[in-house]
């Protein structure tokens, strides 16, 4: 693979392989199962708590015991992983330890021990959040302060890289499975696809398009309020309609978190972004555009030199390879979802490496 060394390779093989040992046995104290030998890499933790937008937010940090001048990330949230215990974040506090980077997961503003009411927030102010995060992390005299940065999924990586933009202390930027373009074009393909390979026609997928864009008028300004409402619900009574994520009802847009998501358009944040950052889509992504996207980014590439772009084959929105489409797809089960890609841990360990070397 392009860029990896040997011993890179073996890094990540090792993390890879960490991840296959089945919890009972990483568990299972050592007098106990006598074969299995103390790691290299000792992984601790610690609780953190954080102050932000006059907000407590609660975190773990892991870190290689009794490490110094360690790199860090700061893990931002997917819409629906919101909370520091889900699986999603399992491989970061498994591999980048072993890789000399200390990883930090709190659980979003308004969920698990955090503070705050995520409804009352926007995409600013959770990349501020993070921003909070990296500071904190950055007075850790154990953490070198020139190498933290900022790692996150699908809407998480949205407000990575809003992060960012918003803050010169972001060294760096992972984003994964983040769009390049609006929330409501995203979620439009997100949905079509959603019905299509639950095998609904293309009358249902006309259906929820109006709908959805009936909606989106109204939060915009450009459409009125009872055509939306009549629109959704007529929808609401479909079987398909738990597919969409669309609410049962239409929100005033003046307190609508939905009104300030759909103005959003990474490409603003990414025109700030001045910092190393590696954008990971899956080739095999119905959620998200992926070919738009990367379009997208071709066309401001000159201004990023030190942006890299990859495409993981076989990979969904999760970085998972084993999952039909529509399981993929299913909103009652995407808690569940952990990248288990080699060639993205390959490609993640390989340029969190490089980032270490050239500082």
């Amino acid at each position: 693979m392009k860029h990896i060394d040997f011993g890179c390779w073996l890094l990540t093989v090792a993390a890879v392989g960490a991840l296959a040992v089945p919890a009972l046995a990483r568990a299972a104290p050592l007098d106990a199962v006598p074969w299995i030998a103390p790691a290299s890499t000792a992984v601790v933790q610690e609780e953190k708590t954080f102050r932000s937008s006059g907000v407590d937010l609660s975190g773990t940090l892991y870190l290689p015991k009794d490490g110094r001048a360690l790199g860090a990330v700061v893990v931002t949230h997917s819409a629906s992983s919101d909370t520091r215990d889900l699986p999603l974040y399992a491989h970061l506090k498994t591999m980048l330890p072993s890789l000399g980077y200390a990883v930090f997961v709190y659980d979003r503003r308004g969920s698990g021990k955090s503070g705050g009411d995520l409804a009352a927030s926007d995409y600013a102010l959770l990349a501020d959040d993070a921003i909070a995060a990296v500071r904190m992390l950055k007075s850790d005299p154990r953490i070198d302060a020139k190498r933290v940065g900022v790692w996150g999924q699908s809407q998480g990586g949205w407000i990575a890289l809003l992060a960012a933009s918003r803050s010169p202390e972001t060294a760096f930027v992972v984003s994964v499975s983040a769009p390049v373009v609006t929330p409501d074009v995203q979620m439009i393909f997100s949905s079509t696809n959603s019905l299509r390979v639950n095998g609904y026609g293309q009358a249902e997928i006309d259906q929820m398009v109006s709908t959805r864009k009936a909606v989106d008028a109204y939060m915009r300004g450009t459409g009125d309020r009872e055509t939306a409402e009549r629109l959704i619900e007529a929808a609401r009574v479909e079987p398909w309609f738990k597919l969409t994520y669309m609410g049962d009802t239409v929100r005033d847009r003046e307190v609508s978190r939905w009104r300030r998501e759909i103005e959003h358009d990474p490409m603003r944040a990414l025109e700030q972004v001045r910092v190393p950052t590696l954008v990971i889509f899956g080739a095999a992504d119905p959620v998200v555009p992926v070919e738009i996207s990367v379009e997208r980014l071709k066309g401001v590439a000159a201004a990023h030199p030190e942006m890299r772009v990859v495409i993981i084959g076989g990979a969904d929105h999760a970085m998972m390879t084993s999952l039909d489409p529509k399981t993929q797809m299913d909103p009652a089960r995407v808690t569940e979802d952990a990248p288990e890609s080699p060639e993205y841990f390959g490609v993640l360990a390989a340029w969190l490496i490089e980032r270490a070397g050239r500082q």
